[in-house]
């Protein structure tokens, strides 16, 4: 019988994850479909994950069509992990400049805006 810690160990450190689209096995494409013979089936995407330390949506999604599907399907459940009641606001400065004549001369008079976040602001 094997180890079990050795089994967890490959399971938590695995460079892999499955899509998270419930539906990306039911997508028939040649990338999905497994098996030989008359024993073939389309499964779910396996994706490479790059950095477990720093997580993004490509280490759940095998594409944008099963990203949209998912979000489609469980858009209000992901809303409701971190609800939004009432709006939020940082604290800013804006400041008005003349461009210099460094630029092109067709900028010459032009203002243009900048947006400074203030230090009290709260992230």
């Amino acid at each position: 019988m094997p180890n079990v810690l050795v089994q967890l160990e490959r399971f938590v450190m695995s460079n892999y994850n499955w899509c998270h689209n419930p539906d990306c096995h039911t997508i028939q494409t040649q990338s999905r479909v497994r098996g030989s013979g008359n024993n073939k089936v389309l499964r779910t995407r396996k994706i490479k994950v790059y950095n477990p330390d720093d997580p993004h949506v490509w280490d759940f999604f095998c594409n944008n069509n099963c990203l949209f599907s998912f979000l489609r399907k469980f858009a209000r459940e992901v809303a409701n992990l971190n609800p939004t009641t009432k709006p939020k606001e940082t604290p800013i400065k804006v400041t008005t400049h003349t461009y210099d004549d460094t630029y092109p001369s067709y900028y010459e008079g032009k203002k243009y805006k900048t947006i400074t976040k203030l230090q009290n602001s709260q992230e």
